[in-house]
């Protein structure tokens, strides 16, 4: 579904006039700037606020060179998932360790200390590491793509230019999201369009990643298959 398809089941749900386009003459038509404004700040808000989406997760890897200790995050970088860890190469079964402040950062290199399985932190747009990466070395990491839009001239980005652009999620999740977030900015009551699409919301992230079979012919996780290495009955 493009995005002009979606703004026009929000138009028709919220009784403004329905458009023939959003993006022709936008300049002169306030409701459609209105309309761009709210499709781009939603799809966002579910893009990046709800839920680490399967379709939006993505990872990078970056390969040392024995004498650089930061590099640039990816351009399409949102933000880390909510259980990504830093794996380095030489060390695969126990993560890196997250240092959050800065000067304890500053104060730990200063010290020329860090923990065995080597050490990173964020500012400045780049991922740092300690001790640096060798030659040849890779260290690796899951995290958000900040593109939740299909573009119709080729590729993806992060807001609708274009009528046919479309959504790279649930489009009817994002349809309900218009529909409740364009009553509320018109005093309009809109406590039941906010109930149907935190639903639409609910089921769409069910379907995006199922809950674990706790009870059924196959165990939870491979710990689980250890201990217990039948099917439930």
């Amino acid at each position: 579904m493009t995005i002009l398809a979606v703004v026009k089941d929000v138009c028709a749900t919220v009784g403004v006039l329905t458009p023939q386009s959003m993006f022709s003459n936008i300049t002169g038509n306030r409701t459609m700037q209105e309309m761009l404004a709210l499709a781009n700040e939603t799809a966002q808000a579910i893009a990046y606020d709800n839920r680490d989406w399967t379709t939006l997760k993505t990872t990078v890897t970056y390969t040392g060179d024995g004498i650089a200790s930061a590099y640039d995050l990816p351009a399409n970088y949102k933000r880390m998932l909510l259980t990504s860890n830093v794996w380095r190469e030489s060390s695969t079964q126990t993560p890196m360790t997250f240092v959050p402040d800065l000067d304890e950062w500053l104060i730990r290199r200063a010290d020329d200390w860090n923990t065995a399985h080597g050490e990173w932190t964020m500012y400045g747009g780049q991922i740092h590491f300690w001790p640096m990466l060798e030659a040849g070395e890779t260290a690796y990491f899951a995290y958000l793509d900040k593109n939740c839009v299909t573009l119709n001239g080729g590729g993806v980005g992060d807001a609708f230019l274009n009528d046919a652009d479309s959504f790279r999620l649930d489009e009817r999740v994002l349809k309900l999201g218009m529909i409740w977030k364009w009553k509320a900015q018109k005093g309009s009551p809109y406590a039941e369009d906010l109930s149907n699409y935190g639903d639409a919301v609910a089921v769409a992230q069910g379907h995006d990643s199922p809950s674990p079979i706790i009870v059924g012919r196959m165990p939870i996780s491979a710990s689980v298959r250890a201990s217990y290495p039948l099917g439930t009955p």
